[in-house]
């Protein structure tokens, strides 16, 4: 049995949602530790990655295009710094950006998909009708959001739909 081309798509992890930015989400720095997990394991299993940015409108509160908190983190820059980067300006990674086109370009029959805020953006994609082709994967400890119950809410919710892997159980084959 061939085993799908997977991509891993790490979603909007910008300096926004971190200490210091203007919406710092629960266990971010851990988070990032995880996606960085998870990048290392694409890396080393030949994994496409595709970094999406979030950019609000320059009336946003926050993801303001030209700060520094619109920003993808640095340390994701690094750990994939060539990935493709796709930009989008709602919180479906597929709706009006070029995802669908890179993932195409990329060969990818499977997606993983971690990230920020998993209630939003994180669940918007994996459920998007652009992802309806590809078996997803939401990586479970690489996605975080406001707080603990709310990012267990939106798990339970992605159940019914998407696989829930931790990034081990996700790249370990």
């Amino acid at each position: 049995m061939k085993t799908p081309k997977s991509a891993l798509i790490v979603i909007d992890v910008q300096n926004d949602y971190f200490p210091g930015g203007k919406l710092p989400l629960w266990k971010a720095d851990q988070t990032l530790e995880r996606v960085e997990a998870a990048l290392a394991a694409a890396r080393e299993k030949g994994i496409p990655v595709v970094l999406v940015q979030h950019q609000s409108g320059t009336n946003g509160s926050f993801f303001v295009p030209g700060s520094e908190g619109v920003e993808i983190h640095p340390a994701v820059l690094a750990a994939a710094s060539d990935a493709p980067v796709v930009v989008k300006a709602y919180a479906d990674s597929f709706h009006e950006t070029t995802l669908a086109a890179t993932l195409e370009a990329l060969g990818a029959e499977e997606l993983l998909i971690c990230g920020m805020m998993t209630q939003n953006c994180v669940a918007h994609t994996a459920l998007s009708r652009g992802a309806d082709p590809y078996p997803v994967t939401v990586l479970v400890d690489a996605c975080t959001t406001l707080d603990e119950r709310v990012h267990k809410f939106a798990l339970n919710a992605l159940s019914t739909r998407v696989a829930l892997k931790t990034v081990e159980e996700a790249l370990a084959r």
